[in-house]
């Protein structure tokens, strides 16, 4: 039975550039959880494997400061420094030579697998066998490409290609293996590749299959991978949290003070639609708090300094994994939930903007100077965070959806107690280098009274000043 394993993370992911600008590749987060966490959990709860060596370089103190020793995630992990991370894959694995003595299973730190079989490698007899590739079987001739394909007879490797410029048939090589240690000096007696000057691991297992050793080939199942590239990343996020979005809990949250004429439909407009409607009553004075709770709301009675502690009451304690924020005036409704599901599923936080005007209700508060300010300070964001590649046209809008995975990485960096909150918590997410979109909905005219902080020029112009003063301080003084 194969007890141990070897994780290679030692790349700069020079393609998957800015996203890899200030952390390796590996430790980026698919649903929240860096990839080589879930490559690990692999190699523990499908492989039974809890003796695991990590090859680091890039930034691999960030690697070895989230894994440590391995034991908070039940596995025990020790680290093999690799000082020139270029050299390439296969001479990254050849540093393991002296600590592994044995047969070791592989999987590469960079890859994404959804439902898996990675299960049926657990207990795998390598008797005969120098080495075993998985594959998958794929008519993604691209993905093919930008990897290895094997022709094969039987269950056997004739041949292994790097990066094929035209695949020969859907078979797919992916970065999972079993090797021997023979590995190890084919990986010595390979020349470089003419391709990119490296020593790649596909022409070491070549070798293997040249000098006449056995070489298999491994057929697994599930959705498979390769994160190169920035595109590469979003989409491999994209398919985890689609494959996964019905079992994912949504909660509403609603920060309330003195809106008992207008709570009840807010309420009624999303309850059956979501997992939980919370409304945060901040101590009001009416019967804010009995309407909310008989249109079939938890509520919750707290005493708080403004409209952004409210919010972010609501956010620690709503019980869902994806966080969604209305007004309690009725302006936002449930009709536009299913666009912020949607692309939630592409991105780490959606926010609305109330500035398309075929989609303001006349009487709405969104009238062409405020219209406007709130275009014009987005720009301003934008310009600000020029490298996160954000696109905003309103800073105000209170709808807006997160995960909360995300909401936690924010959570302490958020100070904002009144109307600032809201460009706070965009650029917050985007300073997390978190993904962010905006998409337009509908807006209302207030069911009853006024906004609090744009019923007028001088109360605009007051909220204006308090985001400017956050944007700037968040921007060059923190």
């Amino acid at each position: 039975m194969i007890t141990k394993a070897l994780i290679p993370a030692a790349g700069a992911g020079v393609r998957a550039y800015p996203a890899t600008t200030y952390i390796p590749k590996v430790m980026l987060e698919i649903a929240g959880k860096p990839v080589i966490l879930r490559n690990i959990e692999i190699m523990r709860d499908r492989l039974g494997i809890k003796d695991i060596w990590a090859i680091t370089g890039y930034m691999g103190d960030t690697i070895k400061s989230f894994l440590k020793d391995g034991s908070r995630f039940g596995v025990k992990i020790q680290y093999i420094d690799c000082d020139d991370h270029a050299s390439g894959l296969a001479k990254g694995i050849l540093l393991a030579k002296d600590r592994i003595k044995e047969d070791f299973v592989t999987i590469l730190g960079d890859e994404v697998y959804i439902n898996s079989n990675h299960a049926i490698l657990k207990g795998m007899d390598m008797g005969g066998l120098a080495a075993a590739c998985c594959l998958l079987r794929s008519d993604d001739f691209k993905m093919i490409a930008k990897n290895y394909t094997v022709k094969l007879k039987g269950d056997r490797v004739a041949s292994l290609e790097e990066k094929p410029n035209k695949a020969d048939g859907p078979v797919l090589g992916i970065g999972t293996y079993i090797f021997t240690p023979e590995i190890f000096g084919a990986i010595e007696r390979t020349k470089p590749s003419k391709k990119s000057g490296r020593v790649e691991l596909t022409d070491a297992i070549n070798t293997l299959v040249r000098e006449g050793k056995a070489v298999r080939g491994i057929f697994l199942e599930g959705e498979y991978h390769n994160i190169n590239s920035v595109e590469d990343y979003n989409y491999a996020n994209y398919m985890y949290r689609s494959t996964f979005f019905s079992s994912f809990k949504t909660s509403v949250v609603i920060p309330a003070y003195n809106e008992e004429e207008s709570i009840g439909c807010v309420v009624k407009d999303f309850a059956g639609k979501v997992d939980e409607v919370f409304v945060v009553d901040n101590s009001s004075a009416d019967r804010t708090r009995r309407v909310a709770e008989q249109a079939g709301a938890r509520v919750e009675t707290v005493k708080l300094k403004g409209y952004g502690d409210t919010i972010k009451y609501g956010l620690d304690h709503a019980k869902g994994d994806i966080l969604i924020v209305v007004e309690a005036d009725h302006s936002f409704r449930a009709k536009d939930l299913g666009k912020f599901l949607e692309y939630l599923k592409d991105s780490d936080m959606v926010i609305g903007t109330r500035t398309t005007r075929q989609m303001i209700e006349q009487g709405a508060n969104m009238k062409g100077a405020l219209r406007w300010g709130n275009v014009a300070v987005g720009k301003l964001v934008e310009a600000l965070w020029w490298g996160q590649e954000p696109r905003f046209t309103d800073v105000g809008c209170t709808y807006r959806a997160i995960w909360r995975d995300t909401y936690m990485k924010i959570r302490d960096r958020l100070s904002g107690t009144g109307p600032e909150f809201s460009p706070e918590m965009m650029i917050e997410v985007l300073r997390a280098r978190k993904r962010i979109v905006e998409i337009p909905i509908s807006y209302y005219k207030r069911a009853t009274g006024v906004s609090k902080h744009s019923q007028n020029y001088l109360k605009v112009s007051k909220t204006a000043l308090r985001m400017l003063k956050m944007i700037f301080k968040k921007r060059f003084a923190a």
